[in-house]
């Protein structure tokens, strides 16, 4: 094999490896901002903006890659510097949570890879690189800077245009939509109990009605988080009164669907908690089909990306389903590993006299 047929081999390969990076990203891009910000690199309302930056710059470094303007000048060096950078943030990441922990986010939710495994490919990466800058012979044409310049805000202005998103709200303002999907109604109502006393003429008992408000069972109430949020077609949904059960689901997560479905079959049992739901807006398209898949409507509300994860927390992982009691968070089931929804667990937590 020749050098020039070696060096458009390292170019084809590296060019197809920043494609799968940028392209496994995007679905769904929502997990790659969390990683942003739940590596303190970004608040959740620059995420979207600096996710999108990012995507567009390995799209571009991909192509550049194929083309020949500044190819050795520019275009490898930078590509060069670009992965040593990811190589000391990995390093950096390696030390803090350990090598095999975790998951890089270099090829999104598509190839999970540890820092280890994703440090290793970018060394491997530099090296194609480093063989591909002696193998290359500055072309002898008229270098055009604005190539690089429009290749890059071509990809740009593709990916902002191909992930649109709401700019970044408030949690308290209006960063919460609402949808109409909802099928019970668990309005906050107030209760009272019939208090029995004596009858001093008599000797008969007679009842007096609220005369005295019920004693509630359960921890000492609390106002929660999640209850200034829990509002559905116009209503307002109590969660902190009694056992109640918050979810944050996302329209299309599988996983999610799954929760769902085992929720609507517990809560045919006498007395099991309402539930309210808390989705992404991420495919919010896709709800009416949750709800067929899960076999039964719940109250629910659509936040987007930056509300959903302020409100769930900082080690939120969805499927989310929080058991609550009087406000107070009882069990909290999250993710699909050792800490994910169960409903024989749950089942044991709402049976637990606390």
């Amino acid at each position: 094999m020749n050098k020039r047929n070696l060096a458009w081999g390292i170019r084809i390969l590296i060019f197809a490896l920043f494609i799968v990076s940028a392209l496994a990203k995007m679905f769904p891009v929502w997990a790659f901002e969390k990683q942003l910000v739940d590596l303190q690199l970004v608040s959740w309302c620059m995420a979207p903006f600096f996710s999108r930056l990012i995507l567009g710059v390995e799209l571009a470094v991909a192509f550049a890659l194929l083309q020949p303007h500044f190819l050795k000048r520019i275009v490898i060096p930078a590509t060069i510097l670009l992965l040593t950078a990811f190589c000391v943030h990995l390093s950096v990441e390696m030390v803090k949570h350990g090598a095999m922990n975790g998951n890089c986010g270099c090829f999104g939710q598509l190839i999970p890879m540890t820092p280890l495994e994703a440090f290793a490919k970018n060394i491997v990466t530099i090296a194609l690189l480093v063989w591909l800058y002696r193998l290359t012979e500055e072309a002898k044409m008229n270098h055009r800077f604005e190539r690089l310049l429009l290749i890059w805000s071509f990809f740009t202005l593709a990916v902002f245009v191909y992930l649109p998103f709401c700019p970044c709200k408030d949690i308290e303002g209006e960063a919460v939509t609402q949808t109409v999907f909802e099928d019970e109604d668990s309005l906050a109502t107030t209760e009272s109990v019939e208090t029995i006393i004596p009858n001093e003429v008599t000797g008969d008992s007679i009842a007096l009605k609220d005369s005295l408000p019920a004693k509630p069972k359960g921890p000492v109430a609390v106002k929660s988080r999640f209850s200034s949020y829990a509002q559905s077609n116009g209503k307002t949904y109590n969660v902190d009164k009694d056992k109640y059960l918050v979810c944050f689901f996302a329209p299309g997560c599988d996983h999610c669907q799954e929760a769902a479905k085992q929720l609507a079959i517990l809560s045919k049992k006498p007395e099991f908690p309402k539930t309210f739901i808390f989705f992404m807006d991420e495919e919010a398209e896709k709800i009416p089909e949750f709800f067929n898949i899960a076999g039964k409507k719940f109250p629910n509300r659509v936040l987007d990306a930056a509300a959903f994860w302020t409100l769930f927390g900082d080690t939120g992982e969805t499927p989310g389903v929080f058991y609550l009691w009087n406000g107070n968070i009882q069990s909290f089931f999250y993710g699909t590993n050792e800490h994910a929804f169960s409903p024989k667990k749950l089942e044991t937590e709402l049976k637990k006299a606390k």
